[in-house]
């Protein structure tokens, strides 16, 4: 019997021994890790922006919170000299296939869209990573989003009796992704309206 009490307090021991040592290497490997993809992470948003608005010298940011959902937005406004030439805004859906989806897109002063990047989605891989070429394409003007002022047309897939087709066997995710483009476009003339902050 004693035998026993002695194997199962060695093998307590041995299993909090490991548990201590795993949680010290993945705490360490944590702090080593976190600055690394911080900046990796502003890296890729940096240049997210740079493709979605005109040159720019300088970056004004603010957060605002969009009519629709819970997280806030936020807007980088891009200026070369004293002239605003566009904004970026970061915004979100929660409609996607396998979750939420991260968007970047600029608009104009007015509305129209100059340009957009995934900044982040967890979409089916081959599918959903068809957004970002999809909705670009000139050759094909029904899928096309840039140069257009979602006020002006029905931001919504064909399927849905939208003015934008659908990418081939993914439309929860050309859902989703309109979706994020217009709650972007909403908030952002939300905010021109109210003197633009």
């Amino acid at each position: 019997m004693a035998k026993k009490a002695d194997t199962f307090i060695n093998m307590v021991i041995a299993l909090l021994v490991i548990s201590a040592v795993a949680a010290t290497t993945l705490g360490y490997v944590y702090e080593a890790t976190k600055g690394p993809i911080a900046e990796a992470k502003r890296l890729k948003l940096e240049k997210a922006i740079a493709e979605v608005v005109p040159e720019f010298d300088r970056i004004e940011t603010i957060m605002v919170m969009p009519t629709e959902g819970k997280d806030s937005l936020t807007f980088y406004k891009a200026f070369k000299g004293e002239e605003l030439v566009g904004t970026a805004v970061k915004t979100y859906t929660e409609k996607g296939y396998s979750g939420r989806i991260w968007i970047i897109v600029g608009f104009t002063d007015n509305g129209k869209i100059i340009n957009y990047a995934i900044l982040e989605h967890k979409e089916t891989p081959g599918l959903g990573d068809k957004m970002d070429p999809w909705f670009k394409n000139p050759e094909k003007p029904k899928r096309m989003v840039l140069d257009k002022d979602p006020a002006k047309i029905n931001l919504t897939v064909s399927k849905d009796g939208g003015d934008i087709d659908a990418i081939t066997a993914a439309t929860i995710t050309s859902r989703a992704f309109l979706d994020a483009i217009d709650r972007g476009h909403k908030t952002f003339m939300s905010n021109q309206s109210n003197g633009g902050n």
